[in-house]
């Protein structure tokens, strides 16, 4: 057997479709059902090839074991990361935080406890996921979690009181307000470090040519971005499914289904919409050099380089 290069994802990165194809095994709910032998087993198997080591096994079930292994270990660390951190957990966890969030929407308790539960899902992901290098104070993850979650509260208790004579499906789009505004306060708080001091940016054989702020903004951005599609068709397209049944006396009849057909709904579409919307934009993005910082056209300018944009890993 060959050795394959497993550092590096299987797909192309510079094709949406290879991109997408990579989170598509990396958000597969289907590998929280591996037992612990399963899992030590795929870092096995990965420790042995990553030291060159041939192991008699096919490419296939190679990449099988790869694709387990990041599910359930941290990248940096090497650790078993906490269940519902993991990637894989996503759409499992989201889908029954967003479908009771869309039940659950028209009191200030309902509103206060889901919007509380799903930051407090967050501040678990962000901590789970933390940078090995670079870890993320505990301060900082404490103060994200505070301004995401009164971030949220503010907007849905607030256009909730603003909504009350509008259409009811429009009272229905409050939770998904409500989740955009949370990840236009968490994400930036999260990354403030980077913000503050840059993001490395390279050139396309690797090399580090500096830290940028600018190329940083641009990161936060695709992320936000990048979250918020991921919540869209799930909070945007279940309240008109719902609103219609609504009207036609269904949840009257069958009050039951409200949150289990609201939770499945979500669900479905978040199966597509979490892999999909993470393949929006490239890991390693590219910018400019006429956009970055005036310190870093000097660097490029000194170092007679013929480039005309730089790298920079955007994270997730």
């Amino acid at each position: 057997m060959s050795q394959i290069n497993i550092n590096e994802p299987r797909w192309d990165q510079n094709t949406y479709w290879g991109r997408a194809k990579h989170f598509f095994t990396t958000t597969n709910p289907l590998n929280l059902l591996c037992s612990n032998k399963d899992l030590e087993q795929s870092k096995e198997i990965v420790s042995k090839v990553r030291q060159g080591v041939k192991v008699d096994l096919s490419e296939n079930e190679i990449w099988r074991a790869k694709h387990i292994y990041d599910s359930a270990f941290h990248p940096d660390t090497g650790e078993k990361m906490i269940l519902i951190g993991r990637m894989s957990a996503q759409v499992p966890m989201n889908m029954t935080i967003t479908g009771c969030m869309l039940a659950f929407y028209k009191t200030t308790p309902q509103v206060v406890f889901w919007q509380w539960i799903n930051q407090s899902f967050n501040a678990v992901v962000n901590y789970t996921n933390r940078s090995g290098d670079s870890p993320i104070p505990l301060k900082q993850l404490g103060t994200s979690y505070v301004l995401a979650t009164s971030g949220a509260l503010v907007t849905a208790l607030g256009l909730n009181s603003l909504v009350k004579s509008a259409p009811p499906l429009i009272g229905r789009f409050v939770p998904f307000c409500a989740v955009a505004a949370a990840n236009c306060v968490n994400i930036p708080m999260m990354r403030l470090k980077e913000l503050q001091e840059g993001i490395p940016v390279v050139d396309k054989n690797g090399n580090k040519v500096g830290n940028s702020k600018t190329a940083a903004k641009w990161a936060i951005t695709q992320v936000v971005f990048s979250r918020i599609g991921m919540a869209m068709p799930g909070m945007l397209i279940p309240p008109v499914i719902m609103n219609n049944l609504e009207r036609k006396g269904i949840l009257k009849k069958y009050p039951w289904i409200n949150a289990p057909l609201q939770v499945g709904l979500c669900g479905l579409f978040l199966v597509f919409a979490t892999p999909l919307c993470c393949a929006l934009f490239p890991q390693q993005s590219s910018i400019s050099i006429d956009a970055l910082e005036p310190e870093i056209r000097e660097l490029v300018s000194k170092a007679k380089s013929s480039e005309k944009v730089l790298y920079y890993n955007k994270g997730l």
